[in-house]
């Protein structure tokens, strides 16, 4: 069956019959645009891989990878282009490349939030108008040169526009994953760059309207000028008709429940159909799918799942297609002679020029310092797709010849390619930070000192909420003047996806920007706002929700470096699993193990792991209704000690009571005739001076409950704190003394305890060796049948013979990748 009948000797059938029957596969046009993708999508992936390690963006393997199989490289063989990409096949790649495309346009407007751009702040607008107007001058200064040499003939109000808008163009896309690429998506600088380049790409696409406009076939200026009109028409019709029909399709469309394939399909059509009133306008398909995108509602679960049903498809497979469209245009070889490579040069100092200085100036009278200035200025250099688009509209309209496109192509490659290592060459604001920046690493420290307490709790998702609400209220300590502060950080693996990515512009004044905010419904993550600010509003609480974006990798350094910006304590981390409803354990995820042991390797400060049986309920109670039974298993050592400051922290709140039991050995017992399974961070008996401090620490224990017995009668809301010492013979007298208190809310261990009964614990199981023998007593063994949560502590110790352990290795060559919203 052939496309078009056989009036034309140049068309080519879609499908073939098959090599046995004598057909070239080739020679049609499906098993050829199969080979093509294929071809595309390994080249680029394979680029992508061997640019990695230089922290570049998918996008220049992707522009690389199609001028590769131009005629700039593999396409000077006129056997391998005649046979790969033949000029009668490129109807049908060009059409399929811009179709996805459309589609990835529409994706691109539905993530620019306009509601976002009106709460711009005046830098980063000043900033943006900056880092437009600049380089738009000089590049249309830049057009006079290259019409005056090599562009002769081009019509001149189309290619002032087209220059002006290609140098000033900044990719917002591309920016956001360079960003996240060196942890700087979610910082101050991050947020002032995307809040910058979104108001730099609205502008882009509205300049970029007016340069189709201009570049019409009309000789009559009312033409253009019926073009721009008809443009300004469609964008009214679609804010004040279409708008509300999608609006009522996204409320029928409740969180929690899949979306119906009748709106998809609906929505789909709808931008389709844009794309073509734009195209017959005359502007340009791309237009209408940009738009729709652009006022589709963003708030509700529609949205999202529009995303996750189209985005991989667009991006990994029809999106290579358009870089290798515009390739097969790009010919390198047409820059000859030194003029050509002069211009060249020109070209890309005067996009650099334009946009760093543009950008710094404004910065520096922003009173932002020189280092911030500087990377912004980079940052903003970001080319990308919708330059590659605005030069393929030009060449396409015939206001670009040849040898401007390819110089063009050039210089987006070496302005994008130069960000990443200049930003990290200049911005390096963890210099500035040091070890000593901050002296309360531990709870023992912050305890003596009476200092505020700060505690840093780790989600992944709003499964941990609950216990980590419950845990806050328990650590208030309602009977101290002294506030507590504590960070909320949602853990989130950077993906490929782009709208992983670009969540972070999303950020609201809440710091929730993982969280939509819908009115309409009870959604989960409402509750999870409502709970945090409740306790925002607690006199002596300070809840701050933060993000980490990064890859799974390296998210344990957005951890340990947000946990020395903000001076805390304790890093309070999630179990890598969970319990289901049969009380057995399920991995969350098995990478969590991994970031919880590199945590404790690498944190500045004290490390907790919880391992969450339900503590506390699934909701949150009133302060006066809270109420808690703690058991903290004292066998000795640094973290034992640790445990028991938190615990008696908690303490001194009325609902909970604590009991700390110390277990002494007998003279009967031998730890020789126990095999202990731990494998990781063993420790032997306690040294002298370890003792001695064990030994105030109960000594303080014993005082602080004789206090509290002496004011009992004068206050019934005093907490009760009961203290017992246990002697064992045997490792089975350890569980038979555990078992008494089985029936506690939360058990807190030392993650490495010392002395001889701690060396004869015999543990089961050891494939959790973070838990520590102790921790792994409790959730793994069936010695001792428990229900309670556990959180397992390891204090943070600065030794010079520990290569890991309590030693911040240099992790502040950056900026925190995370983002707050308020500072300390």
């Amino acid at each position: 069956m052939g496309t078009n009948g056989t009036t034309c000797s140049g068309t080519m059938k879609a499908t073939s019959n098959g090599v046995f029957q004598g057909d070239n596969p080739l020679h049609f046009a499906l098993p050829l645009l199969i080979l093509q993708i294929c071809i595309v999508l390994l080249l680029t992936r394979v680029l992508a891989f061997l640019l990695r390690p230089l922290r570049q963006p998918r996008v220049i393997a992707e522009i690389v990878g199609g001028i590769l199989l131009g005629p700039s490289a593999l396409g000077k063989s006129s056997k391998f282009l005649s046979t790969v990409f033949p000029a009668k096949s490129l109807t049908v790649l060009d059409t399929l490349a811009n179709l996805g495309l459309i589609f990835f346009l529409f994706l691109v407007g539905l993530e620019l939030d306009p509601k976002s751009l009106k709460r711009t702040g005046k830098k980063a607008l000043s900033i943006a108008l900056a880092g437009i107007t600049l380089p738009f001058i000089l590049g249309i200064g830049t057009s006079f040169v290259l019409r005056s040499s090599i562009a002769d003939g081009v019509s001149k109000a189309p290619f002032l526009v087209f220059m002006g808008v290609a140098l000033s163009i900044t990719a917002f896309p591309v920016l956001a994953r360079i960003l996240a690429e060196i942890k700087l998506l979610t910082t101050d600088i991050g947020k002032i760059a995307l809040s910058a380049a979104a108001v730099n790409d609205v502008a882009a696409w509205i300049l970029l309207a007016l340069a189709v406009a201009l570049s019409g076939d009309g000789n009559s200026p009312l033409t253009s000028l019926w073009v721009f009109l008809a443009g300004c028409g469609f964008v009214l019709f679609c804010i004040y008709a279409v708008q509300p029909g999608i609006k009522w399709i996204a409320k029928r469309c409740p969180e929690g429940e899949p979306v119906k394939e009748q709106y998809v399909c609906y929505t789909l059509g709808i931008v389709l159909a844009a794309s073509f009133v734009t195209d017959l306008i005359g502007i340009h398909a791309l237009f209408g799918a940009f738009v729709i995108g652009v006022i589709f509602p963003k708030e509700g679960n529609f949205a999202n799942s529009l995303v996750e049903k189209v985005e991989d498809l667009v991006s990994g497979l029809f999106l290579p297609l358009y870089f290798v469209s515009s390739g097969l245009k790009t010919d390198v070889a047409t820059i000859q002679g030194a003029q050509s490579w002069g211009l060249l040069v020109l070209v890309i100092v005067t996009a650099c020029f334009g946009k760093i200085v543009g950008t710094v100036g404004v910065s520096l009278y922003c009173k932002v310092p020189l280092d911030e200035s500087l990377a912004l200025g980079f940052l903003m250099n970001t080319k990308g797709l919708v330059e590659l688009i605005v030069l393929n509209i030009g060449k396409d309209r015939g206001v670009l010849n040849d040898q401007v496109f390819a110089i063009m192509v050039l210089m987006a490659i070496f302005t994008t390619f130069m960000t990443t290592p200049l930003v990290l060459a200049v911005y390096k604001p963890g210099k500035s930070l040091t070890k000593g920046d901050y002296n309360n690493r531990t709870l023992e420290e912050t305890n003596r000192s009476n200092k505020p307490l700060r505690l840093m709790f780790c989600f992944q998702s709003i499964m941990n909420i609950p216990t980590i609400v419950n845990l806050i209220e328990a650590s208030r300590g309602t009977n101290r003047k002294e506030s507590l502060s504590v960070y909320a950080m949602h853990l989130m693996e950077l993906s490929e996806r782009s709208s992983a990515i670009l969540m972070a512009h999303k950020v609201r004044k809440n710091g929730l920007p993982f969280w939509n905010k819908d009115k309409s419904g009870t959604s989960s993550s409402d509750m999870v706002v409502v709970a945090f600010e409740a306790f925002r509003r607690l006199g002596r609480v300070s809840v701050r929700p933060m993000t980490a974006i990064s890859a799974i990798s390296t998210i344990h350094e957005d951890i340990c470096r947000s946990a020395e910006r903000k001076s805390v304590a304790m890093v309070i981390l999630p179990f890598h699993k969970h319990v289901r409803l049969d009380r057995t354990w399920e991995t969350t995820r098995n990478e969590y193990r991994g970031i919880n042991k590199k945590v404790m390797d690498e944190s500045p400060c004290s490390v907790a792991i919880l391992v969450d049986r339900g503590l506390g309920g699934t909701t949150r109670v009133a302060s006066s209704d809270f109420s808690l039974a703690i058991t903290v298993l004292f066998f000795g050592g640094n973290d034992d000690r640790e445990a028991l400051a938190f615990a008696v922290r908690m303490a001194e709140h009325p609902g909970i009571t604590l009991t700390v039991v110390r277990f002494i050995p007998s003279e009967e017992f031998k730890p020789e005739n126990v095999k202990l399974e731990i494998t990781e961070d063993q420790t032997g008996s306690c040294s002298g001076e370890t003792r001695l401090t064990d030994i105030e620490a109960i000594t303080e224990l014993k005082a602080k409950i004789k206090e509290q017995e002496t004011s009992r009668s004068d206050s019934d809301s005093v907490s009760q704190i009961v203290y017992e010492e246990r002697i064992v013979k045997c490792y089975e007298d350890v569980c038979e003394a555990i078992k008494e208190y089985s029936r506690s809310n939360l058990f807190l261990v030392g993650k490495s305890p010392d002395g001889s009964v701690a060396s004869g614990l015999n543990v089961l199981r050891s494939d959790t060796p973070e838990l520590g023998p102790v921790g792994n007593l409790l959730t793994s063994s069936e010695s001792v049948s428990t229900v309670a949560s556990v959180l397992v502590v390891q204090q943070y110790v600065a030794r010079c013979d520990s290569p890991v352990v309590g030693v911040l290795k240099n992790l502040m060559e950056e900026e925190s990748p995370v983002k707050d919203t308020e500072s300390p």
